[in-house]
């Protein structure tokens, strides 16, 4: 299974296949990899213990961070996640990143950002669209229309207990105008506001 994966001056972590969002412009809907990685689809989620094993195979020295984004949404697989994000802090003193679509707290069942506190240097969420509509028509959440707004929240959190917290939109998605709105959130929020091109 592809566990690890380079991308850039990074080394990613693929922990789960599962996800609450069906984004239309998801890229896992037209390929298996990313970059240079392998098959990123998981036979099954590896443990703790195998994600860490995983480590020994890379020269830590090559990579500036440590990225939890998968093929999945990388908060379905939580206990796993902050396991492996404090060996990472602990043995090799790397920033972390969680890449997320911000609704951990919708799948664990509890505020989750507390427990990023002293782990993740960056929370990377995907904010996609200033409209909650528009926002439940891209994304697709099985959490229905109450997604948009655990969104917002989440982002609220994780500013409390992370140190940089960026809110993204892809650049086909919106319009400039829609692009000026997300702005206004972001700085509402005490978060950096970041158009990422869309991957084919």
């Amino acid at each position: 299974m592809e566990i690890l994966y380079k991308v850039h001056h990074n080394l990613y972590v693929n922990l789960t296949n599962k996800c609450p969002c069906a984004c239309t412009f998801c890229l896992r809907q037209n390929t298996d990899h990313v970059g240079e990685s392998g098959r990123l689809w998981l036979e099954r989620e590896p443990s703790a213990d195998e994600v860490i094993a995983e480590f020994a195979k890379f020269d830590m020295s090559q990579y500036n961070e440590v990225v939890f984004c998968g093929f999945g949404e990388p908060t379905e697989a939580l206990d796993v996640l902050l396991q492996t994000a404090a060996y990472v802090k602990e043995t090799f003193h790397k920033k972390i990143r969680i890449n997320t679509n911000g609704l951990g707290n919708l799948i664990n069942g509890r505020d989750i950002t507390p427990e990023l506190h002293g782990l993740v240097d960056t929370v990377s969420i995907s904010l996609n669209t200033p409209n909650a509509d528009r926002y439940h028509e891209l994304v697709r959440s099985r959490f229905g229309h109450q997604s948009f707004d655990a969104m917002i929240e989440f982002a609220k959190g994780c500013v409390k207990y992370v140190p940089e917290v960026v809110m993204t939109t892809v650049d086909t998605t919106i319009t400039k105008e829609e692009e000026a709105q997300c702005q206004t959130i972001c700085d509402a929020i005490g978060a950096t506001y970041r158009i990422r091109a869309w991957e084919d």
